[in-house]
């Protein structure tokens, strides 16, 4: 069974810095494309970071260009969103989703309903 979840969340101050990590069972993470995304109370999920199969490509939304990076660790089938310069405006639930349904994608997405299969979710709270 295919199972995604999520750590590393927590409170941190304007400026500062978090490591998410996401670990995969059930399936081999560097098959199919695999992202990360958030939802603040009262907005839609948004897509925030997505990486294709084989790490082949990677997207990010332009909120966290040059702030936030993607990356896996294969050998521990575990996707990771380090994430610098946090903002109050980073404040949200983030999950980790995968798209299940397509093997070896050479593409990513950051569209919420392109993914099947999702993590129960870490909050991330951005305040001094």
């Amino acid at each position: 069974q295919l199972q995604l979840v999520e750590s590393g969340g927590g409170l941190v101050q304007p400026g500062g810095s978090l490591r998410l990590s996401c670990a995969a069972s059930g399936f081999t993470l560097d098959y199919y494309a695999i992202g990360w995304f958030r939802q603040a109370p009262g907005k839609e999920r948004e897509g925030v970071s997505c990486i294709s199969s084989r790490g082949g490509s990677t997207n990010y939304a332009d909120s966290v260009k040059g702030r936030f990076t993607i990356s896996r660790d294969i050998g521990k089938n575990t996707l990771y969103l380090t994430m610098n310069d946090l903002k109050p405006e980073d404040t949200a639930v983030y999950y980790c989703a995968a798209d299940g349904k397509r093997f070896l994608r050479a593409m990513c997405v950051m569209t919420p309903g392109e993914y099947d299969n999702w993590g129960q979710g870490t909050q991330v709270t951005v305040s001094s």
